[in-house]
C-alpha cells in the first residue's frame, strides 16, 4: 500500500518518523513535513528541545499530527520499540529522516583527538545502522517508503583536520546505500518497495546563525529550510530512480 501524495509534493496520509528532531534542521523538517500534510513522529535523545521542536510543528501548523518519543537511538532494543509502536500506533511507516548530528575537528591531522572518534562513530554512525535496521520491514510494507541520511560533502572529499568526522560520514554513506541494495533485492524484478538515499550538504546554516555572524557569507551552505524541503521532494520521484543515491544539495567537489 502506497502512501498518498499528490504531485505538489503533499504527503497526505502518509507517517514519517524524523530521528534528531530538536536541532535547528530537524525542526525545519518537521515543520516542513507537517505542512505538506504528514503524520510526524519525532525522536530525540533531549526531552526538553523536543517537546519545543514538536509544539512549534504542531503550532504552525494547526491540525497537523505531530508526536514527540524520547528515544536513545544508541540502544537497538529502544529504536526497534520505538518503530514497532509507531506502526501499531499509525498503521503504516512512510519514512525515517535521520538527522542526528555532531561535529569534531582539529587544527591538523596529527592533533586528531581519538575520542572525537569514539562520540562521531556513535552519533553518525551507531544512530544510522540502529535506525536502518528497526526501520527496514515497516519501510518495505510501506509500498513507498524512504530512508534518507544527511551527509556531508566530506565525506567524499574528507580534509586533513576532519578525519574523524568525514570517515564517520562516509561510513552512514556506506550503510545507508547498503540498505539501498536491500530494497532493491526486495523488489526483485518490479521496484523497489522503498528506497534509501544520501542527501549531501557542505554545511547547514539557519537564521539564528546568521543573526549571530551577520557579514557571514556562508558560501556553499544549505539552509535547513531548503534541506526540509529536499526531504518532502524525495517522495515526488519513484523509488527506484531515488534509491541508492546521493543527492546532491551542495556543488559536488
Amino acid at each position: 500500500m502506497s502512501a498518498p501524495t499528490n504531485g505538489n509534493g503533499r504527503l497526505e496520509g502518509a507517517v514519517v518518523a524524523v530521528a534528531g528532531a530538536a536541532g535547528p534542521a530537524g525542526r525545519a523538517a518537521l515543520l516542513r513535513l507537517a505542512e505538506a500534510g504528514a503524520t510526524v513522529v519525532a525522536a530525540d535523545a533531549d526531552a526538553a528541545r523536543l517537546a519545543e521542536a514538536v509544539d512549534a510543528a504542531r503550532y504552525a501548523h494547526g491540525g497537523a499530527t505531530v508526536t514527540g518519543d524520547t528515544v536513545d537511538l544508541l540502544d537497538l532494543d529502544a529504536t526497534r520499540a520505538w518503530a514497532d509502536r509507531t506502526e501499531k500506533e499509525f498503521g503504516r511507516i512512510d519514512g525515517l529522516v535521520h538527522l542526528v548530528g555532531g561535529w569534531r575537528g582539529s587544527a591538523t591531522f596529527a592533533e586528531t583527538d581519538l575520542a572525537d572518534w569514539e562520540l562521531l562513530e556513535k552519533l553518525l554512525i551507531r544512530t544510522v545502522q540502529h535506525t536502518s535496521l528497526a526501520f527496514e520491514a515497516p519501510l518495505c510494507r510501506s509500498g513507498n517508503g524512504r530512508y534518507l541520511l544527511v551527509s556531508a560533502a566530506g565525506a567524499s572529499k574528507p580534509t586533513a583536520g576532519n578525519a574523524a568526522y568525514s570517515a564517520s560520514k562516509a561510513a552512514a554513506e556506506a550503510w545507508t546505500l547498503a540498505l539501498g541494495d536491500s530494497f532493491r533485492k526486495a523488489g526483485g524484478d518490479a521496484a523497489p518497495p522503498a528506497a534509501a538515499a544520501v542527501l549531501v550538504v557542505k554545511a547547514l546554516v539557519h537564521d539564528a546563525m546568521r543573526a549571530e555572524r551577520p557579514n557571514a557569507k556562508f558560501a556553499g551552505f544549505t539552509d535547513v529550510k531548503d534541506l526540509a524541503q529536499a526531504i518532502v521532494d524525495v517522495w515526488e520521484k519513484p523509488a527506484q530512480d531515488v534509491n541508492g543515491t546521493r543527492l546532491w544539495l551542495t556543488p559536488q567537489p
